[in-house]
């Protein structure tokens, strides 16, 4: 019973630290500041998809050429991961409700913005990161049923 217990703490504990919000019904939500971060992911992205096709044309010597590439694709990662984490953990789990207006135009554009998310895992194509801006653009529509108030230049 003592192991049970321990362990039904420790992944409680854990759990709480993973999340990207609390999760808990606290009430107290920033649905801008979500969109808003997802862009400046995105943005991050198109700046590391530009600087590794900047070092595949070969402007850099070979080892540090091979060292950048790896940091900016690892920082393309992680900005990717970022956006799929926010849609999943916070929008799915705790945004769009099953019996809210429009779920499935909601729910068809999350999924959207995370397809568009793991295209840009897979490629260093600038024309990737501007699908995932169209579609964190497309899901702030379906979402909040307007246009954005809020401008993204690159």
């Amino acid at each position: 019973m003592t192991r049970f217990l321990t362990a039904s703490l420790a992944m409680m504990f854990t759990a709480s630290i993973a999340m990207a919000h609390c999760q808990v019904p606290c009430g107290i939500y920033g649905d801008q500041m979500r969109f808003e971060q997802m862009l400046e992911d995105e943005h991050t992205i198109s700046k590391a998809q530009l600087e590794i096709n900047k070092i595949a044309d070969g402007s850099l010597k070979e080892a540090q050429a091979i060292n950048q590439a790896a940091r900016w694709v690892s920082t393309k990662e992680d900005h990717a991961t970022k956006i799929q984490n926010t849609i999943a953990a916070y929008f799915m789990a705790q945004r769009i409700k099953a019996d809210g207006d429009n779920y499935t135009k909601k729910l068809t554009a999350a999924h959207g913005v995370m397809v568009a998310a793991m295209k840009c895992k897979q490629s260093a194509d600038p024309a990737t990161a501007k699908a995932l801006e169209k579609a964190i653009f497309d899901f702030y529509r379906a979402y909040e049923g307007k246009e954005p108030d809020f401008e993204h230049t690159h």
